[in-house]
């Protein structure tokens, strides 16, 4: 899938940061997530996943709609999520899409009432997007995208339960695991809510 395919506001920020084409891994994946594809995608670092990840959820969701989130990613930590917002808000210019943080440092009430009041793109740590969704905190009812990012860390501190758990809130959705390499403790997501996942390695 070449850039030119792209809404104008992503082609304008891709221009202005120098991307002219797609890397290998975009080449290979961007077309397969725009048709609604569950991939785990397997790719060393700096080959492309994270701006992949940020282009395929642009594009999909376009402009702001409603009050509930329609994409959720899952990240290490604080850190992660925060550093994933700075990238969203430099390349979602041009479409006043909505991106939140949920980390567990932060007051939880607060979180909360942010999201009530409408997000588009929610970029949270396991445990405390379970908390809030036990709160009744936060609606997944129109989710079309669930993403984890840099998935090597869910096996550690009981994340890959946290996260297991989430699908069984949602209804039809999109899954997307992006990793260094491909972990055999997948296998379970492949035989659940994963089961018709396209396995990408390069």
């Amino acid at each position: 899938m070449s850039f030119k395919k792209l809404i104008q506001p992503l082609k304008d920020s891709l221009k202005s940061k120098g991307f002219d084409a797609p890397l290998p891994l975009q080449k290979e994946i961007l077309s397969k997530i725009k048709g609604g594809s569950s991939l785990f995608v397997t790719a060393p670092k700096d080959s492309g996943k994270t701006t992949s990840i940020i282009i395929s959820v642009i594009q999909k969701l376009k402009t702001p709609f409603e009050d509930a989130p329609r994409a959720l990613i899952f990240v290490k930590d604080k850190q992660a999520a925060l550093d994933l917002e700075l990238e969203f808000n430099a390349f979602k210019r041009g479409t006043d899409l909505r991106v939140y943080c949920a980390y567990d440092e932060h007051n939880i009430d607060i979180q909360r009432d942010e999201i009530y009041n409408g997000v588009d793109i929610v970029i949270a740590t396991p445990k405390r997007l379970n908390k809030i969704f036990f709160l009744n905190g936060i609606n997944l009812n129109k989710l079309q995208m669930c993403i984890v990012e840099d998935a090597e860390f869910l096996f550690g501190n009981n994340n890959l339960a946290e996260v297991t758990r989430t699908p069984e809130s949602i209804g039809k959705c999109q899954y997307l695991v992006f990793s260094d390499k491909f972990d055999a403790r997948f296998e379970r997501w492949q035989e659940s809510f994963m089961y018709n996942a396209q396995v990408i390695k390069q």
